[in-house]
């Protein structure tokens, strides 16, 4: 490649700050996907309660999350919270709680998907509601969801350049950084690109394997 669009050197000199930025990208993904997969199911089994002055506030809070843009809901969370919060745990507990709304969508079609014979077979053993719940539906439901799941967690990791909104030095933040320090932006912003598809490609293949076992 042409030297006066891309300087090796500048390279090499920003890729231990990349490196280093990818190692909090995916501490915030795999943190907030451990968030989002919990609170997700959560989300799921208590919409199914027949109450609705339980449902109903959970179905509005859902909603409310899901139809309101992550960036805002960092920067809101982080004014709220980083006084007392490290930023980098409110951006994992905020992508946590953004993607188990979506989650639990994932969940509720896992569910449902169960057999109806399933449940019938758990009553007719007079099995309790909630054994048959650990130990029918959801190891069965859960195992549907994983590919679901699989295609949320890189979405995730796609989205945390989103926390440089907060101040944490994932890795996009770590190339602005380092470009306003040095006038170089085309080394580490392409570096940036290069280093999610490096990591999101393999975990896609994966994940479209995943769901071609389990079709």
């Amino acid at each position: 490649m042409n030297d006066s669009i891309w300087d090796w050197d500048t390279a090499w000199d920003v890729l231990p700050d990349l490196l280093e930025g990818l190692k909090i990208t995916v501490i915030a993904t795999v943190v907030g996907m451990v968030i989002a997969a919990i609170l997700g199911l959560i989300i799921a089994l208590v919409r199914r309660s027949g109450s609705r002055f339980i449902t109903v506030p959970v179905r509005f809070v859902v909603d409310f999350i899901r139809m309101t843009p992550l960036l805002v809901q960092l920067v809101f969370a982080a004014l709220l919270l980083v006084p007392a919060l490290p930023p980098l745990a409110v951006g994992c507990g905020v992508l946590g709680i953004h993607y188990a709304t979506y989650m639990s969508e994932v969940y509720r079609a896992g569910i449902d998907a169960v057999p109806k014979g399933q449940w019938e077979a758990a009553t007719a053993l007079n099995l309790p509601r909630g054994r048959t719940w650990v130990a029918v539906v959801l190891p069965q439901a859960i195992r549907n969801t994983l590919p679901g799941l699989g295609n949320y967690a890189i979405s995730m990791f796609k989205e945390t350049p989103f926390l440089f909104a907060i101040f944490v030095v994932e890795m996009f933040a770590a190339a602005q950084r380092y470009g306003a320090n040095s006038f170089s932006y085309i080394e580490p912003l392409t570096m940036v690109g290069l280093l999610f598809l490096a990591v999101s490609y393999p975990t896609s293949l994966l994940v479209r394997r995943m769901e071609k076992r389990l079709a």
